[in-house]
């Protein structure tokens, strides 16, 4: 179903010279602007500092505090390293000493984020078995626009299967044979491939009690004990482990898995509807809920996992862990997904667009700074996209179109080309 607004709904995108010895004087100014430079850097950070430490010395009282400092931002490790100085020597101040975790009557988490415009400081603050307190203060900060990559990616588009029949997802299984399992609303078809044509093997029905809703979504997942799983609204389906293939489908409100990552977070499927609510099993660290939401994707970073929402109220969310960023202003689909390509950063985000033409098309982002940069032309469709979902060793992703000219479903594999 698309969009007849812009709000993103579920499928609705000089000569040489010579020195002998020393520093020119032009070196030596150069040197004399860096130190400078780096002095007024660390001056900035000595009043918000100075104000968090107060705030901080008010909820936990003179005594020993263990302190631990996670950048969430873009800034560097000796920016990092320096506003953990500051901190430190403020909370000294007010007789609050660092110590170690078992010597400590405090433990003191400080998160280092940012939006667009500010940087944003959160301190996390665990005292005994007292709920926990949480401090936050804006940071004024001139956060850059986003570097984007050397060269531009582009889009790899290639058709894996074309059907008269809607299909929900595709799997493709690496082999010699490969083989394919194509999710349908009725049944799942297993495919191997025979002299560069897949040939149908299997056709394997789907159980299921209740009618599906009007704008049906499902996810195949490929699994290591057994081929695969399938998630429908309200029905979880399992393959067998053994060959004929069988599956088994039953009732089932457990969440979807968000990846194939084991660890990753799960998302609880509106069983009547075409979205997620939000809960999610186990959280983003902290967070236990997200905004509900059409698709979500991660972005793995050194220390955390930035997760990014396509959500119902029409904004793109960004998650850490501890904070949610919203985006209102970005033209993105209700379909987002994320590719680890080995490209620049190494993942992009690859999202539909949000318009109220008859196609879509497809565009890979970068998140840098926490500013979304595009970095690729677009991937274009005859139709509609009805499903983006990452594949399951996450180096691509799979896309359903509704062609609007010859009316078939079309499964297309997406990946992204370097040029380097």
């Amino acid at each position: 179903m698309r969009s007849t607004t812009r709000n993103p709904v579920y499928n609705a995108r000089n000569p040489p010279m010579r020195i002998s010895v020393g520093f020119s004087g032009a070196a030596w100014l150069v040197l004399i602007v860096l130190l400078q430079a780096g002095t007024a850097r660390a001056e900035d950070w000595q009043a918000p500092a100075g104000q968090l430490a107060k705030r901080i010395a008010g909820i936990t009282g003179p005594g020993a505090v263990s302190i631990t400092i996670v950048n969430r931002s873009s800034l560097t490790a000796a920016d990092t390293d320096e506003i953990h100085r500051r901190l430190i020597s403020e909370l000294a101040a007010y007789g609050v000493q660092a110590s170690a975790s078992d010597q400590a009557a405090s433990t003191l988490q400080v998160s280092l984020s940012e939006n667009l415009q500010n940087y944003l400081w959160v301190a996390e603050i665990h005292q005994g078995t007292s709920e926990p307190v949480v401090i936050m203060i804006s940071v004024p900060g001139a956060v850059e626009g986003p570097t984007r990559s050397s060269a531009p990616l582009s889009i790899r588009k290639s058709l894996l299967w074309s059907s008269d029949n809607r299909m929900l997802d595709v799997a493709v299984i690496s082999g010699n044979p490969a083989h394919m399992i194509v999710l349908e609303p009725e049944k799942l078809g297993l495919y191997g491939m025979q002299n560069g044509n897949w040939q149908q093997e299997q056709s394997l029905a789907i159980v299921h009690v209740r009618p599906w809703p009007r704008d049906l979504r499902g996810r195949l997942m490929l699994r290591k004990d057994h081929l695969f799983d399938a998630y429908l609204p309200g029905v979880y389906c399992r393959s067998s482990t053994t060959t004929p293939l069988s599956v088994s489908c039953n009732d089932s409100d457990d969440p979807w898995p968000m990846t194939g990552s084991p660890g990753d977070p799960r998302a609880f499927f509106a069983s009547t509807r075409n979205f997620f609510t939000g809960a999610l099993s186990p959280g983003i660290q902290k967070q236990t809920t997200a905004p509900a939401f059409y698709t979500a994707a991660p972005l793995p970073r050194n220390e955390y996992t930035l997760w990014v929402f396509a959500a119902l109220d029409g904004r793109i969310h960004f998650l850490d862990g501890m904070t949610d960023q919203t985006f209102p202003q970005l033209s993105w689909g209700s379909d987002i997904a994320s590719v680890r390509s080995g490209c620049g950063p190494g993942w992009q985000i690859l999202t539909t667009t949000n318009g109220d033409g008859p196609a879509d098309e497809v565009r890979a982002f970068e998140i840098l700074d926490r500013q979304p940069a595009p970095v690729s032309g677009p991937a274009e469709f005859q139709g509609p996209i009805t499903a983006l979902w990452t594949d399951s060793d996450l180096s691509g992703v799979i896309a359903v179109s509704h062609n609007s000219e010859t009316g078939k479903y079309e499964a297309y594999r997406l990946s992204i080309d370097c040029h380097q």
